[in-house]
């Protein structure tokens, strides 16, 4: 066991925690499953199939955009959002590979 507490969450970890809890939400989950590969939505287009009111639909997008799950550009006068596949794929390859060699 490594015996100090505050020194056990490697530097490459620290954005680890906002990628899950922006993941542990049901609808941003849902969310995310929308985009087909390499897909770009806006938020009309995932408030169109959603439950959420658009203003709901833009704070969840927040919170994925936030965390690096999502990643965004305004054109005109729309976002556009898209999965930053290779921000989620180091982060929880971090987490994978942890698991991988504790065993």
């Amino acid at each position: 066991m490594k015996n100090n507490y505050r020194d056990t969450i490697p530097d490459h970890w620290r954005s680890t925690s906002k990628v899950f809890i922006a993941l542990g939400d049901e609808h941003r989950q849902r969310m995310l499953l929308l985009f087909e590969p390499g897909e770009r939505l806006n938020v009309g287009q995932i408030a169109e199939v959603s439950t959420l009111s658009r203003s709901t639909v833009s704070h969840h997008l927040k919170i994925l955009r936030d965390a690096g799950v999502l990643r965004s550009e305004k054109i005109g006068k729309e976002v556009w959002f898209w999965i930053d596949r290779h921000w989620l794929l180091a982060v929880l390859g971090n987490v994978a590979d942890y698991v991988r060699d504790s065993t």
